[in-house]
């Protein structure tokens, strides 16, 4: 099994940094003020793990793949750092970030030059893994569970060993079929397989034979596909309008027999490399970067929004960190909510008012955002603010903002005279807008003789509601004060009480935004859609959860979304299948955060109701049919016990509109998590596939109990492809899973 450690290694061959990775040294761990220890750290010669030295008595060493880690942060640009070491040592410290919910790990170097290899070649590594190509990803996962399987570490292989390898890439094979394979690899009789055999028992394994069968159906070129043939399967399979030359493109791209693309043929090895790219899944590769409109008003696009941002865990003792507001805005989280209360020494801080959460500070906070609002998404970030402070702290609130955010702070409208509707997300690249009370109309920002100082303005209803965790709230329209300085910062967002849509319509300026509580506004959704449609169309509304969800549970974002509404705020801490929902409809446009609505929910003369459907430009009725054939590598659900093998179904839902709600799942397969085969087709009707996403979900089938998910992809309609298709993975929290994946095929076609 010499390719151990050729995945990891690939392309970096004799590499400095890698070879300081491999050697290793010791680095401070930090865990608190007085927990700073002396750790041997090194990457293990797979180039895939690390190990370091631990002193817990039941732990001799610990390790983590290098596939966890998210991302590696030089200086000190975690809580933990800031809070337990000192400026003087910023250039020797380094965090790794993990994916998930796994914590920090802080670390300090002894010099600044360990610091930066440390960072350098950690980064060079998880970039070279991530950019495996998919072929290398599954032999990299496949030599990985030889490498376990192979007890004894002879690079030779036993039938017991082979069966261990077997159980390790979730397949069950009987004793019977393992004897068979084994022997058929085993041409040397040596009753161990080892070098090329192995190799032979891996091909035999990776045959996908559902592909072979579409290979040699347009394989007509001496059991090649000539770029004509390639043509003919993206014309006639996968419904492209596409050109031989786009097919030769696809040759040169994807081929990996030189021979072979000099004569613009593509082998079989070159179609599978095709399927498990871009080109081959199910995702729309123009969708992936920004593809829209980007400068119709802000109030036209649906926005990324986060409730709670502060929070990791749960409402009620869970802890603030400002890493939280760093993992919302990675994800492309566009609107963020601040809930600032006074805190000691004169400094704002954020928290769960009323409740054992921990405490954050308000210029903390703004500073990691100013850090990390737009390496994802250059589009404008929405501060909601929630004051509960006494007037000293909001005019440091202000002051804060103002300086940490300097010009990128948007403290007026644009252009010199009074607007009549939002600018589009396009002119407000790289901006932040504040969202809260404003003591005055926003024509006050074009008059100098705005005398207000400071007055009272009362509470939102949402301070009311959501923050007192089902305890009686206090007085309803209890009042606060507040300051000049904070509200001359609120320009196109400022927060007005709701009293109705014929109220708003008559009295309510652009710029004034209302936040409902779910309940509220599922209720106008379903029974007052088209109003709230059109209430949408030149105002902002921004819903949250219940103050009920202390466990910072969500609600389904879908029929708000179908109402209009632009700023659905969930809890971006809390995986589930809303979660799943929110990241599928913010997938397309370059993950930027906004999504252009669709007409009928922007043009004033639509009266689209999405609960009573009529005849209009949204009734696009589509027909899908959709083949489930196969899934490959799918993970173990079960860890701990040895002998757990999958049994997995594979479920297809649809949300959008209330006549578009379905759901159909497989049967299940026993013990087959490495090449399930189900060939199971699904027939979908779509009235408004506008307004509709698809959800695959694969799970572990239990007669006892509740079914574990295995992993889930979620997109919207209008961004699916035709033909045959993969379908990557996510693990709950988000991450893709290497190497598993759904094959499917879809037609979609206009529904009689």
């Amino acid at each position: 099994m010499e390719a151990n450690g050729s995945a990891g290694r690939h392309g970096l061959e004799g590499d400095a940094d890698l070879q300081f990775l491999l050697s290793g040294g010791e680095l401070t761990k930090v865990k608190s003020n007085s927990w700073k220890k002396a750790r041997f750290y090194k990457l293990q010669e797979d180039c895939k793990t690390m190990w370091h030295e631990s002193k817990k008595t039941f732990k001799s060493t610990q390790t983590f793949s290098i596939d966890d880690i998210d991302s590696v942060r030089q200086g000190r640009q975690s809580e933990g750092l800031r809070k337990y070491t000192d400026a003087a040592v910023e250039d020797r410290c380094f965090s790794i970030i993990f994916k998930g919910r796994k914590k920090n790990l802080d670390l300090m170097a002894s010099n600044v030059e360990e610091a930066k290899r440390w960072v350098t070649g950690l980064e060079k590594i998880i970039h070279n893994l991530r950019s495996l190509n998919h072929q290398q990803k599954s032999e990299h996962w496949i030599f990985n569970c030889m490498r376990k399987a192979d007890k004894n570490a002879d690079n030779k292989m036993t039938i017991k060993e082979l069966k261990h390898f077997l159980r390790q890439i979730n397949i069950e094979v009987d004793d019977t079929y393992a004897a068979m394979l084994f022997k058929k690899c085993d041409k040397s009789n040596s009753g161990t397989l080892e070098g090329t055999e192995i190799k032979e028992f891996y091909d035999l394994l990776t045959c996908r034979e559902e592909i072979e069968v579409i290979y040699g159906k347009y394989a007509q070129t001496d059991s090649q596909m000539s770029d004509r043939d390639l043509l003919n399967f993206l014309l006639n399979e996968q419904r492209e309008s596409v050109s031989l030359e786009q097919a030769q493109k696809l040759i040169s791209k994807y081929e990996l027999d030189e021979t072979a693309k000099q004569k613009k043929r593509m082998t079989k090895d070159g179609f599978l490399m095709y399927l498990h790219h871009e080109d081959g899944a199910i995702f729309n590769p123009a969708h992936k970067g920004v593809y829209q409109d980007m400068t119709q008003p802000l109030s036209h696009y649906f926005i990324s929004s986060s409730h709670n941002t502060y929070l990791l865990e749960d409402q009620l003792k869970g802890p603030s960190s400002t890493e939280a507001y760093i993992k919302a805005l990675m994800k492309g989280c566009r609107c963020v909510e601040l809930d600032c209360w006074d805190g000691p020494n004169g400094e704002p801080v954020i928290y769960h008012g009323y409740t054992l959460t921990s405490k954050v500070l308000f210029k903390d906070v703004i500073k990691a955002i100013k850090e990390y609002a737009f390496k994802t998404s250059e589009y404008p970030v929405i501060l909601s603010l929630e004051n509960h402070c006494t007037l000293e702290q909001q005019k440091l609130m202000a002051q804060h903002m103002t300086t940490i955010l300097g010009s990128a702070l948007l403290t007026h409208p644009l252009g010199d005279q009074m607007p009549t509707n939002f600018p589009g997300p396009e002119e407000l690249k790289g901006r932040f807008l504040v969202k809260g009370k404003r003591l005055n109309k926003l024509d006050a920002a074009f008059n100098n003789n705005s005398m207000v100082e400071v007055d009272s303005v009362s509470e939102e209803d949402e301070a009311a509601d959501s923050k007192e965790n089902g305890q009686k709230a206090k007085a309803k329209k209890s009042k606060i004060k507040l300051a000049k300085e904070l509200s001359d910062l609120v320009i196109y967002c400022k927060s007005v009480h709701f009293s109705g849509f014929e109220h708003a319509r008559d009295n309510q300026a652009f710029y004034e935004m209302s936040s409902f509580k779910e309940s509220k506004a599922m209720n106008l959704a379903e029974t007052s859609a088209t109003a709230y449609i059109h209430h949408n169309m030149d105002k902002l509304s921004r819903t949250y959860p219940a103050g009920s969800r202390t466990d910072s549970s969500n609600y389904n974002p879908v029929p708000l979304w179908n109402a209009g509404c632009q700023i659905v705020a969930l809890n971006f801490q809390t995986p589930g299948k809303e979660m799943d929902l929110y990241q599928g409809r913010f997938l397309p446009n370059a993950q930027s955060g906004y999504i252009l609505k669709p007409e009928f929910q922007r043009d004033p003369a639509s009266q689209f109701d999405p609960v009573n459907l009529s005849k209009g430009s949204w009734l696009q009725k589509k027909t899908m049919h959709l083949m489930v054939i196969s899934a490959q590598q799918l993970p173990k659900i079960n860890k701990e016990k040895a002998k757990s093998i999958v049994d997995p179904l594979v479920r297809v839902e649809i949300y959008g509109v209330p006549a578009d709600n379905s759901s159909k799942e497989t049967g299940y397969i026993e013990n087959n998590g490495f090449n399930p085969m189900w060939n199971e087709t699904f027939q979908f009707t779509v009235h408004v596939p506008q307004l509709a996403m698809v959800r695959f979900v694969v799970e572990d089938y239990d007669t006892a109990s509740q079914n574990d998910l295995v992993g889930h992809y979620t997109l919207p309609f209008t961004s699916i492809q035709n033909g045959y298709r993969h379908i990557p993975l996510l693990t709950k929290n988000g991450d893709v899973i290497p190497s598993a994946g759904l094959f499917v095929h879809i037609m979609i076609l206009d529904a009689q």
